[in-house]
């Protein structure tokens, strides 16, 4: 995992939380999460098992990714926990899922599996989750044309000579 900060606080040891702090940027393949502070827990084998995000006041700590489609997910909440190992992001406070192609999820706390794209949520102040989800966009099957315009009528040619009357 590739990480940034303005400082950082603690041990790269087994079984140890190292604080960083001020724009937090930590990137691992095409996931991104950026914050104000991230504490890193760091388990028996030294690896990153867990990472909490918390966002500067006023702003929201952010997640995306692209998923195995090539489809673009984003995420934003007051506060984000990612479980490194099995690829779970809870989002929580303020939270906004957005996954391209597919819709949008809002709630008070959301719960996304990076790897599946499996959306779980919890209801905010309004006591609903609220979700768009768009239909699977139309595309015309191979060697299809488009369909033709009916051909245009013209109309009769007007006489300019009266017809005559009947007896």
């Amino acid at each position: 995992m590739d990480l940034h900060a303005t400082s950082t606080d603690g041990y790269n040891m087994p079984n140890t939380v190292t604080t960083l702090t001020g724009n937090v940027v930590a990137i691992q393949g095409t996931l991104k999460m950026t914050g104000d502070k991230a504490l890193l827990n760091i388990d028996g084998d030294t690896q990153i098992s867990h990472i909490h995000v918390i966002a500067a006041p006023g702003k929201l700590a952010h997640i995306e990714q692209i998923d195995d489609a090539g489809n673009l997910m984003t995420g934003d909440a007051d506060t984000l926990d990612y479980d490194n190992i099995n690829g779970i992001a809870v989002l929580t406070g303020h939270a906004v899922v957005h996954q391209q192609g597919r819709g949008e999820s809002h709630g008070d706390k959301l719960t996304y599996n990076t790897q599946t794209q499996q959306m779980t949520g919890t209801s905010g102040s309004d006591g609903q989750v609220h979700m768009v989800i768009l239909p699977k966009p139309q595309t015309p099957a191979a060697g299809a044309k488009p369909a033709a315009a009916p051909p245009a009528t013209t109309p009769a040619p007007a006489s300019s000579t009266p017809a005559p009357k009947q007896p």
